[in-house]
């Protein structure tokens, strides 16, 4: 994000646009440090518990290179059908698969987010039910074809085209996007970072 380094109140560790996206809306300002962790669940580990060790993970990481003593924002999404997560598709065939498994089911998304600053962290972790209609084959492969859910969890994305096929959400839609605000903003006050609305220009 491009701002004046010195006004930014924390870093966040994500190069996801989605996620800097909602932080904007807060009227946050941060600074974006990326960064590279194994995102490979370990055997017997739970949705929950994968979600929360790698937001974790990334903030950490994170904490690590960051230039100032700012707190660290890390997050996971991941989506879970039959308690078994579904990662980013690696390529069409397992992109279909997936949206054929979701298709007139019930799945959970399990978005994390950790703080970390100093010796300090804390994190939080919001569950949200998604409900999906049927989805056709032929919507499906103009889905995938469409770009869109190749580097998504559960190969979608609930703020594009695949909303048309939700029926209901108990949850947080912004948890499902990548970043649960609710949980996010009482994490961030905890360590001090102020929200507050976005004054009207």
């Amino acid at each position: 994000m491009s701002i004046d380094a010195a006004s930014a109140q924390l870093y966040l560790a994500s190069r996801s646009p989605r996620r800097a996206e909602l932080l904007r809306q807060l009227g946050l300002r941060f600074e974006t440090l990326p960064v590279e962790v194994v995102e490979t669940p370990a055997p017997g580990q739970t949705p929950a518990d994968y979600a929360l060790a790698t937001a974790l993970a990334k903030a950490l990481a994170a904490a690590r290179s960051a230039p100032r003593a700012l707190p660290v924002l890390g997050a996971d999404t991941d989506v879970a059908l039959d308690g078994e997560i579904l990662g980013k598709p690696r390529d069409r065939a397992q992109g279909l698969a997936m949206l054929e498994r979701l298709s007139g089911r019930v799945h959970e998304v399990y978005s994390a987010v950790a703080v970390v600053a100093g010796g300090r962290r804390e994190s939080a972790l919001s569950v949200t039910r998604v409900h999906f209609g049927p989805i056709r084959a032929e919507e499906a492969e103009a889905y995938w074809d469409s770009g869109e859910p190749a580097d998504k969890a559960g190969a979608y994305a609930i703020q594009g085209y695949a909303a048309r096929w939700v029926k209901t959400i108990e949850g947080s839609y912004s948890g499902v996007v990548g970043l649960p605000l609710y949980e996010t903003v009482a994490l961030l006050e905890r360590f001090g970072v102020k929200v507050f609305p976005r004054p009207v220009p």
